[in-house]
């Protein structure tokens, strides 16, 4: 998704035995840099199956779906599987479990019973109106292929139209947090649906599961952009094995940090002919960070005084992380700045943690301009004008102004309004709003998207 969001809810589901009895509702807060958000998770059990749901109240979200839950040796573990999200907990005694939230970043959750039954029914399969169905009017083969840079084999799939030959192809690349080939959040399939739709329009569409993830090799947690652009690369490299493909015609589209990642590859790469940044960064990881928890925080009318400690407090992080020290140092110093601030006292240990990951201090000290600037092939960025995530004004700004420097003249740039960040048309906007819309990706992006393409590979 979407660029780096702690919490942002996604999807889940159900499995396993136990003695003793997790069946109930339980109730915790996370912790986000200084703000709380309530979970409860809703379990129930049929015969040896267990059931369970979510609840994010401070969202607006309920019911969310599982797709793993299981209790075993009293230790309760749920999973989001399409967004990397993994709940493991010990039951302490009967109306406390104690465990970590993980997304990203691991944060303390601790769970207290409330004494309420949880009724949970299998979850009915959802397909969203944009969804496509089988059969497909196009080839679509399964693939893998290897990053011989990370020694991992990368797996995916490549659609193609089902005739000709010589096709333009386009590489699609995920956002932050650990995504599979179809960039699955929330029930909706953006991925997908642009596959289908391009591949039904004469491209072929490589779309590839995250290392680590899915049928991926590789250590998701481990890695950085610059990890995550090494395997776009491979993706590329594959594709110029392909007969099918027109190898003077590979782009490359990037969601959100892939659309980071993408002017890296370009900037780099004689093998790209043009490139798609959708809601890309155009200004430093730490700006991106702080004017979407600033915008998020007044979408959801978070007490002034309170975010503005928040954002004065992450601030203050940043920029100790942007010193470039290495882990340990940075963790050092990050432990001596939260001791002075009162309401960090019980959160320093998982603020370090999660600031001092691989991927967080590279994208804090990112700019995208470094390699913006340098990118030499045809360039389209889009972005929803009601984005809470990647604000539309100021990246859009940037990336306008990095590619002034690169003296690039094909340069389209574009606020499509009433979208969100994951262009879908919203009422409220707020990242809660993602999964109650129907619609997965606005017919008007991919047809502004679509006629572009067809631009550069005439």
């Amino acid at each position: 998704m979407k660029i780096f969001l702690l919490f942002t809810l996604l999807i889940f589901g159900a499995l396993n035995i136990s003695a003793q009895d997790v069946t109930g509702v339980w109730k915790g807060a996370l912790d986000v840099g200084g703000q709380k958000l309530t979970i409860v998770f809703k379990i129930a059990k049929t015969d040896a199956v267990y059931l369970s749901k979510m609840d994010s109240p401070d969202q607006g979200a309920f019911d969310i779906e599982t797709t793993s839950t299981t209790f075993a040796n009293n230790i309760l573990n749920i999973k989001i599987a399409s967004a990397g999200i993994d709940y493991t907990g010990t039951l302490k005694n009967a109306d406390t479990i104690e465990g970590t939230f993980k997304q990203g970043g691991s944060l303390p959750l601790v769970l207290t019973r409330t004494g309420e039954t949880a009724k949970v029914e299998p979850p009915l399969p959802k397909l969203r109106p944009q969804e496509p169905k089988t059969p497909f009017p196009y080839r679509s083969e399964n693939v893998k292929f290897a990053n011989a840079k990370a020694k991992i084999n990368l797996a995916g799939t490549l659609t193609m139209p089902s005739a000709g030959k010589n096709f333009p192809v386009v590489v699609l690349i995920t956002g932050s947090g650990a995504q599979n080939r179809d960039e699955e959040i929330l029930g909706h399939k953006p991925f997908l649906v642009i596959a289908d739709f391009l591949t039904r329009s004469g491209f072929a569409v490589l779309r590839y599961d995250d290392r680590g993830f899915g049928e991926s090799e590789g250590k998701f947690g481990a890695a950085t952009s610059r990890d995550f652009a090494d395997d776009a690369e491979a993706a590329v490299a594959y594709l110029k094995t392909r007969p099918e493909i027109n190898k003077k015609k590979i782009g490359l589209i990037g969601h959100s940090e892939g659309g980071f990642i993408a002017p890296m590859i370009a900037a780099e790469s004689k093998d790209i002919a043009f490139i798609v940044l959708l809601a890309g960064p155009g200004v430093s990881g730490d700006e991106v960070l702080m004017s979407q928890l600033k915008a998020i925080g007044e979408a959801g009318n978070a007490p002034a005084e309170a975010l503005q400690m928040n954002l004065d407090a992450n601030q203050g992080a940043y920029l100790i992380i942007r010193k470039g020290l290495s882990q340990a140092e940075t963790e050092k110093e990050l432990a001596a700045y939260y001791a002075a601030i009162p309401f960090m006292k019980d959160k320093a240990s998982s603020a370090i943690k999660t600031l001092s990951s691989p991927w967080m201090t590279y994208f804090v000290r990112s700019q995208p301009s470094e390699y913006l600037s340098k990118v030499k092939v045809p360039i389209l960025a889009l972005n929803g004008g009601r984005d809470l995530q990647v604000l539309p004004k100021p990246n859009l700004e940037g990336i306008r102004a990095s590619l002034a420097k690169s003296g690039k003249k094909n340069v389209t740039i574009m606020e499509l309004a009433g979208l969100n960040h994951l262009f879908q048309e919203c009422k409220t906007c707020s990242v809660g709003e993602y999964g109650e819309l129907e619609q997965t990706f606005s017919p008007a992006a991919l047809n502004e998207m679509l006629i572009w393409l067809k631009r550069q590979t005439r």
